[in-house]
């Protein structure tokens, strides 16, 4: 599992024209699952990232977590994080999970995140959806865990 955190004064998400997430000052968590992730990942992710410093006050901006500053997060799924692209000129996407196995995780990610009373928004899986945010910083972090 991959997230790639975003640090935002915001960000919204649309599907169809259609504002589905937005949120004010926080991140923007992009989250990509592969075929061998588990729960224990889920769990593990959610809890560095809103443990993670990446806000605060003045020069150095890293003094807060997400909880600590009270800022928002828009959570959307993100297969391509999971793009191969060493050879031809096509990325390939078989290192992601099936949406099946990947809608259930990305789901249980942002049921961890919102138990630490942060205030949540989202995509939706599986849609296409267009981005807007304004990058912080900018500050921009890759997670994930090391299976070895």
């Amino acid at each position: 599992m991959r997230i790639l955190v975003q640090r935002v004064s915001k960000a919204s998400v649309e599907v169809e024209e259609k504002v589905v997430g937005a949120v004010g000052k926080g991140a923007l968590v992009l989250v990509g699952i592969t075929h061998d992730d588990t729960m224990e990942e889920v769990v593990w992710l959610a809890n560095k990232f809103v443990s993670l410093r990446l806000f605060g006050r003045g020069e150095d901006g890293f003094q807060d977590s997400i909880v600590e500053c009270g800022g928002e997060v828009l959570i959307v799924s993100q297969f391509t994080l999971y793009a191969d692209c060493l050879s031809g000129r096509r990325p390939s996407f078989t290192k992601a999970a099936a949406p099946s196995m990947a809608k259930e995780l990305y789901e249980q990610f942002i049921c961890e995140v919102q138990k630490k009373g942060i205030f949540v928004q989202t995509g939706v899986f599986g849609a296409k959806m267009s981005v807007s945010l304004v990058n912080e910083g900018p500050v921009t972090i890759l997670l994930e865990r090391n299976h070895s």
